[in-house]
């Protein structure tokens, strides 16, 4: 025996549309998998609950994005404009630069050298060193400023703390 059909229409009770959509939505992607696996189909499925939740499916044989160029080209429709491009294209940009200093920061903290030439090699070293030179002075400033603080509080009747003394480059007092 088979169903009557049934009015296509909006569903009113809130309760009864939630479910349908949700028995529908899993239909529908259900649907979408075996045509791709039975035909040998592209297919790409984006479906947008009310709630503003989003379910996708996409084909393995082919990502999302590949699909909606393949559609823009075949189709004629502007899914992206030169803003969008541009923009994409930064972000590539970025990504590689991020990539570059990820990198750089390996190397400096003394991994994946071996594949350094020795021009690099003395570039990771002079930055090193620069950079040990700066923590350096920065370390002397931040005792010299605490030096002065306790000779003024000393004055004021404050016990004085002892601090170990500044360290030059080659480690002695």
């Amino acid at each position: 025996m088979g169903r009557g059909k049934i009015e296509i229409k909006r569903i009113e009770n809130a309760n009864n549309r939630v479910v349908t959509f949700s028995k529908r939505r899993n239909g529908l992607v259900k649907k979408a998998k075996e045509i791709t696996v039975l035909c040998d189909a592209k297919v790409a499925l984006i479906i947008f609950a009310s709630n503003g939740k989003m379910t996708d499916y996409c084909c393995p044989s082919m990502d999302l994005g590949a699909m909606l160029d393949q559609y823009q080209k075949l189709s004629g429709k502007k899914l992206w404009d030169t803003k969008h491009e541009n923009l994409n294209n930064e972000i590539d940009r970025i990504k590689k630069e991020n990539d570059s200093l990820q990198l750089e920061l390996r190397h400096l903290k003394g991994e994946d050298i071996q594949s350094l030439n020795l021009k690099n090699l003395m570039a990771v070293e002079h930055a090193i060193e620069h950079g040990l030179d700066k923590a350096r002075d920065h370390q002397m400033e931040f005792l010299m400023t605490k030096r002065r603080n306790v000779r003024e509080n000393v004055g004021g009747g404050e016990s004085a703390t002892q601090f170990p003394a500044a360290t030059t480059r080659d480690g002695y007092s």
